[in-house]
């Protein structure tokens, strides 16, 4: 799975770049000397897992809120990733910018990160600093003031970075699109910043109630990995988190994709250099494959996972081969299987043409190379070498302590469980050419696809004069 949370966290490395690092990467089964996690529940709810790693005296404290843009609705998109800059902003016993004076203090690196499915919050500090951030987090857990005048301003911090990150970037641009159409009923289908309109609108009482309903400790899980004690951990948790009382949640209503009956289309003229293309398959996710009432056998998410690598694993992968210096047709070209949320999403192919090549002829160039894959085996040495990359790639990843934090985190609060971590290279190692071979002909189908085009339009220049109205 070389791209776990691969949507998610692919939006997130947008919105916060510091964690891009992490994004689109599965986990690696741990080594055999590696430390085992801790779990923990407290009284009130809160999951507490702890992971230790004595090579460095530091470690990274995690606290993540199953909350995020998935479980908004039209009207209210970004609200989650707006209240994650407003945790910043001060409590009831600090005021703002004490938080970061604080940390900064201690030594701490710290952010934060909203994706579809969470939001997140870390540390990343000395051990024997440990309890400066369990104490700030726990107190912006349930004491936040939201403050009118602050909001004003980080409201405006929000747009803008909205303007810089996805109006302002035609392939961001082009993306966000491709999403509202390749989803109907999705939640998946609104981007993680928000629609502009709804920023527009969005109110201080909107935040309040958001943070009231869904930040409390039975909604959160709190990660630490590093060079620390498990048991000093939970009794950290009892001093700090414990005395928080459980909130009743919401309840959350399915939103499951409707069924597709055939190929979307959409073209998006905005400026640009060069045209681009992006195509999605309707696959099932990890979730799907979860539990006794799995909907689809519990191989085939790594099947696509390995599928993806096959096409887009490096230079030697078949789209690099075929399309970049064999065919000479691409200047740029992508795989990624996005799978491993808390809904089914898609398994994506995009590309920028080489010159004297139409986006429509990349787009035939591409579902030929899937043809391939649905009509001839893999061989065993291709295979082979496939599940050696990906399984080196995420071994070597597993050396960071923050990874590792991240993998955690992110997989209990999608409601996959920490577990996987250890099932990914087991799993990898057993998927086999006629497995790749089934996924493609069930789920690589023209009536799962859909297509966006982004055809460049003028780049206007700063000295060009404007004409007519302002838009």
């Amino acid at each position: 799975m070389n791209r776990i949370i691969s949507r998610c966290l692919l939006l997130i490395a947008v919105l916060f770049l510091p964690w891009a690092a992490f994004a689109k990467k599965a986990p690696a089964s741990p080594p055999d000397n590696a430390a085992k996690v801790y779990e923990s529940v407290l009284d009130n709810g809160m999951k507490i897992l702890v992971k230790q790693d004595k090579r460095a005296p530091i470690a990274v404290l995690q606290i993540w809120y199953r909350v995020g843009t998935s479980y908004e609705h039209e009207g209210i998109t970004g609200l989650s990733h707006a209240l994650e800059h407003m945790m910043f902003k001060g409590t009831k016993t600090s005021p703002s910018g004490q938080f970061e004076e604080i940390l900064s203090e201690n030594g701490a690196r710290n952010n934060a990160f909203t994706s579809q499915d969470y939001t997140a919050y870390y540390e990343v500090l000395a051990k024997d600093r440990i309890e400066v951030a369990f104490k700030l987090e726990a107190d912006r857990m349930r004491n936040l003031v939201l403050d009118a005048n602050e909001f004003k301003k980080e409201i405006e911090v929000v747009k803008e970075e909205r303007r810089m990150r996805t109006d302002d970037n035609p392939i961001s641009s082009m993306r966000e699109q491709f999403n509202a159409v390749a989803f109907m009923n999705s939640p998946y289908r609104s981007p993680v910043i928000g629609w502009m309109i709804d920023l527009d609108t969005m109110k201080l009482d909107d935040l309040r109630d958001w943070y009231n309903k869904w930040y409390a400790p039975n909604n959160a899980t709190l990660v630490v990995v590093g060079d620390v004690d498990p048991d000093n951990i939970k009794a950290l948790a009892d001093k700090y988190f414990a005395k928080i009382p459980q909130s009743k949640l919401p309840v959350v209503k399915p939103r499951t994709e409707v069924k597709q009956f055939g190929e979307r289309y959409l073209q998006v003229k905005l400026p640009a250099k060069v045209p681009s293309l992006r195509m999605g398959f309707k696959t099932p996710g990890m979730i799907d494959a979860k539990g006794e009432n799995a909907k689809v056998a519990k191989w085939e998410p790594y099947a696509l996972e390995v599928l993806a690598t096959i096409l887009d694993g490096g230079s030697s992968a078949r789209l690099s081969k075929n399309l970049i210096r064999g065919k000479e047709i691409a200047v740029g070209v992508g795989a990624g299987y996005y799978g491993y949320g808390r809904l089914p999403d898609l398994f994506v192919l995009t590309g920028t043409p080489a010159k004297g090549t139409t986006v429509m002829q990349l787009k035939e160039a591409l579902l030929n190379e899937i043809k391939t894959l649905q009509e001839e085996l893999v061989t065993e040495d291709e295979l082979k070498r496939v599940k050696a990359q990906v399984i080196a790639s995420e071994v070597y990843e597993r050396d960071s302590i923050e990874h590792i934090a991240t993998l955690l985190g992110s997989l209990e609060s999608v409601g996959l469980g920490y577990q996987l971590m250890d099932e990914y290279v087991p799993q990898i190692l057993a998927v086999t050419p006629e497995q790749i071979r089934t996924v493609a002909k069930k789920y690589l189908i023209n009536d799962h696809l859909t297509v966006a085009e982004l055809i460049p339009q003028a780049i206007k220049s700063s000295s060009t004069p404007e004409t007519g109205k302002a838009q």
